[in-house]
């Protein structure tokens, strides 16, 4: 197969291993993206970018461990799923979700797991915006290591390049609640917005790509007054992270989190221009990694007698900390908050991990929606999780 060079919103390279024989390369060839903007890719295209972005575009290891965390299997879910007043399938909702790969673990056991479109149990898929709610643990870790003073410190108390730009004055929580009140436009089907340019700046010397695209942003509101959806601020993040522990995000990631809490596999994490990990998107892992982080999450981030955050971490970072306008939901610290006290990662194209401590429940799903991102689909997925929770109400709640 030839090679190909690719610019997409992750401005990364591409260089594809050679299929077995001619027939595998011609259909490979035909469904490489070429577009430079990953939001513009078909949707064969993104079939086929999703679960080998690795071999597509550079990246970071996120390192695992020789063990593993065991996901014993429970008996099934009853479920019954209602979508607009009408009765579901399972097959009938994970065909509407363009669903990859889903994981239902209730009490430490899998309840449902299944996989279609190709993928099974060792397949690695991208994230998206998932990697959002990664990377604020990251902060986290961060505060209770010392590297980074509080919530309240300034962003150019570690990104001294963003002095005399938008972000004076903001602090690393109105990064982490998107409430800096700096102009921003996150249309993903539009391929002039910022959220489809911003990785897409030449590179300066000793810059972070992301950093020399934001400074030139200016504030619109004052700080902590305006919540809107900004993913150049979570790649911000990563680069406060970064500075703060003086180590790439997936290095600390793996030494703080993915190596000690017995993911299956290693993570994949893409990097930008400047060889840096984009913070706001783009871990490749498999659904059951994906759930078990969000055990690590559902356990209040502790691993053994060691607290990787601050005490009340994810109370505080799955609770509504910015007013979204929609009813009964909120976001916390890169997390999408529901007010009955549970949270959901959630990637464009359908990724997520919902978690609900009240019910001991963590939901993984990978997959590939026709669309970026809409709210019949959204709408949909929160049915299901809602049937979930029906489900495990209807057999006696939680632990």
């Amino acid at each position: 197969m030839k090679k190909l060079i690719l610019a997409t919103a992750a401005t990364f390279g591409l260089a594809l291993a050679s299929p077995a024989n001619a027939q595998d390369t011609a259909e490979a060839e035909s469904h490489v993206p070429t577009d430079l903007n990953i939001l513009m890719w078909t949707q064969p295209q993104r079939d086929f970018a999703f679960p080998r972005m690795e071999e597509l575009a550079p990246v970071r290891t996120i390192p695992n461990a020789d063990t593993f965390r065991e996901l014993p299997r429970g008996p099934g879910l009853d479920l019954a799923i209602a979508i607009d007043g009408e009765s579901w399938t399972l097959d009938r909702y994970f065909a509407d979700q363009r669903a990859a790969g889903v994981i239902v673990i209730h009490n430490g056991e899998v309840r449902l797991e299944r996989y279609r479109m190709g993928a099974d149990v060792d397949t690695r898929w991208t994230s998206f915006s998932v990697a959002k709610s990664l990377t604020s643990t990251l902060v986290g870790a961060a505060i209770a290591d010392g590297h980074i003073a509080s919530l309240d410190a300034p962003v150019t108390d570690y990104i001294p390049e963003l002095r005399g730009s938008g972000y004076d004055g903001v602090t690393v929580r109105q990064l982490l609640t998107m409430t800096s009140g700096v102009r921003w436009n996150e249309d993903y089907t539009d391929p002039n917005s910022d959220v489809s340019l911003f990785n897409q700046v030449t590179p300066e010397p000793g810059v972070d790509p992301v950093v020399t695209y934001m400074r030139t942003l200016e504030s619109e509101v004052e700080p902590g007054t305006r919540w809107q959806y900004n993913t150049g601020e979570t790649n911000l993040i990563g680069v406060v992270v970064a500075n703060a522990v003086g180590m790439p995000l997936a290095d600390y990631l793996s030494q703080k989190i993915w190596s000690r809490i017995g993911m299956a596999q290693d993570g994949e994490w893409i990097v930008n221009a400047g060889g840096n990990e984009i913070a706001g998107c783009c871990i490749s892992a498999t659904v059951r990694d994906y759930a078990r982080f969000g055990l690590f999450v559902l356990g209040g981030g502790t691993i053994g007698d060691e607290r990787v955050v601050p005490e009340g971490w994810f109370a505080a970072a799955g609770t509504r900390q910015a007013d979204i306008g929609a009813p009964g939901r909120g976001y916390g610290y890169q997390w999408w908050t529901f007010d009955d006290s549970s949270f959901a990662a959630q990637g464009i194209f359908g990724q997520g991990i919902f978690i609900d401590p009240a019910r001991n429940l963590v939901i993984a799903s990978n997959g590939n929606w026709p669309v970026a991102s809409e709210a019949g689909y959204r709408e949909r997925r929160n049915a299901f999780y809602r049937a979930v929770q029906m489900a495990v109400d209807a057999e006696g709640g939680g632990e």
